[in-house]
């Protein structure tokens, strides 16, 4: 799991496809984001349901998402975008809305929102929980297989 900076170390490394580049707007943007997932069956959103909205906050200025059309394909195809921005809402100018992505494996997810900063509704959002709660799910059902 790799958020926001967590992400740019990850596809930097080669481990998830793409970039990120300085957002759209070349200003720094915190504030609650709403985006929308997109694959609910990985380890990270299987509590989830697709299509289902989750209110996260972002927190940078390097968030936008950015691959060549051939890995944009690939990433579709494969069912690889777990999370997008809703619509309107990209905070940051990211290719096809894309807030995050898993590996070709599903079992390396790169993010730009921070559910870690969304885990209480004193917090502004408790959405956060559910990556948790999932990943959690996940490693338990998998360890009584």
């Amino acid at each position: 799991l790799g958020i926001c900076n967590g992400f740019q170390v990850l596809t930097e490394s080669g481990l998830l496809p793409g970039a990120l580049q300085r957002n759209a707007s070349l200003q720094f943007v915190c504030e609650l984001s709403e985006v929308e997932v997109a694959a609910a069956d990985t380890p990270f959103t299987n509590s989830c349901t697709r299509g289902e909205r989750l209110r996260l906050p972002i927190a940078h200025g390097e968030g936008n998402y950015f691959c060549d059309k051939a890995t944009l394909a690939e990433l579709e195809r494969n069912g690889q975008i777990v999370f997008r921005y809703a619509e309107g809402q990209n905070p940051n100018g990211s290719l096809a809305n894309i807030a995050g992505i898993t590996n070709a494996e599903r079992n390396v997810l790169g993010l730009m929102p921070h559910p870690e900063r969304a885990i209480a509704e004193w917090m502004g959002s408790a959405d956060g929980q559910q990556l948790f709660t999932s990943a959690v799910s996940f490693l338990q059902n998998r360890a009584h297989a």
